[in-house]
């Protein structure tokens, strides 16, 4: 039987894109909250300080959503604690000097 409905992978993007536009909201307000570098009078006195909320919030959350998504990507991977793995091979204790001939290319004049 079919299942109907998104993808798992595509599920799992929307979810952790929301995550992070939340945690842009939760950022831009407190920026505003705390006053940082003045924001919160630059955009309650200005005219266009509503588009300047709402681009700090789209930008930041574009932000977010990338690294989030990222974030839970590279934590869906295989442990790898199972076995040994590289770097048990002994180490290399005597470099021995190799001649190479090198011919330098003619010039035409």
């Amino acid at each position: 039987m079919q299942e109907t409905g998104l993808p798992k992978l595509v599920r799992h993007y929307i979810k952790h894109v929301l995550i992070g536009f939340f945690a842009s909201a939760v950022f831009v307000g407190m920026l505003l909250g705390f006053n940082i570098g003045n924001l919160w009078h630059l955009i309650s006195t200005s005219p266009v300080g509503l588009l300047a909320v709402l681009m700090l919030w789209i930008f930041n959350g574009i932000v977010f959503a990338g690294v989030q998504f990222g974030i839970s990507i590279m934590r869906m991977g295989d442990d790898d604690d199972e076995g040994p793995g590289g770097g048990l091979r002994a180490p290399v204790t005597e470099y021995v000097p190799v001649r190479v001939p090198v011919t330098a290319p003619r010039r035409k004049i």
